[in-house]
């Protein structure tokens, strides 16, 4: 349970990736290749009781933060649809962080429109940053450089699928995946938000 004296906020955003739906929900269902696509998440690994670890670390003007936590998965194959819960903490600076999200798949042309709905809940320090509207700042910076490491992620595959198909009929042999430049591209990415929060502080 959070304090009374936290901060709640409702979310809703909505963006395309220009990939094929089908191809982005197997994506979806890949949970440590999603958490490398946002700047700052690193992904821990699998509980026993199903439940997926990560920490998120961010830094918005003098304010910095890792929380380390757990959120629990669900797919609705049918309706194309993620739920997840979540809850956080950053031990250092006493911060709670609570979200559920439902986020759903549609077909858009030849992308994928997502619509996702997020309620937040925080306490502690960074309940300040919700009140000035920052965190929901944050949100939107944040799935723009989802979308564009999720297309590259995905192209990357296909691209590297393509040319293992290729390279497996010239000799009949199957292909190591070579090692790309998103976790480089990753990184960039991440000083560049960063910088963002200072200017934004």
């Amino acid at each position: 349970m959070l304090p009374a004296a936290g901060e709640r906020m409702k979310l809703h955003q909505e963006f395309v990736i220009a990939r094929p739906l089908d191809e982005v929900w197997r994506f979806f269902h890949d949970v440590p290749d999603v958490a490398a696509c946002l700047p700052g998440a690193e992904y821990l690994g699998v509980r026993e009781d199903g439940r997926h670890a990560g920490k998120v670390s961010a830094k918005v003007g003098p304010f910095q933060a890792s929380f380390e936590g757990e959120a629990d998965v669900r797919y609705d194959e049918a309706a194309k649809s993620v739920a997840l819960e979540g809850k956080g903490v950053d031990r250092k600076g006493a911060s709670r962080g609570k979200m559920t999200m439902a986020c759903t798949l549609q077909q858009a042309g030849a992308g994928t429109s997502i619509i996702v709905d997020s309620d937040v809940q925080l306490s502690g320090s960074i309940a300040q940053f919700g009140r000035t509207g920052l965190i929901t700042e944050i949100a939107n910076a944040l799935v723009a450089d989802f979308v564009a490491n999720a297309e590259a992620a995905m192209g990357a595959r296909a691209a590297s699928a393509a040319v293992g198909e290729v390279e497996r009929a010239a000799n009949g042999a199957p292909v190591a995946r070579p090692i790309g430049g998103l976790a480089l591209l990753l990184t960039a990415l991440r000083g560049l938000f960063k910088s963002l929060f200072r200017r934004t502080a």
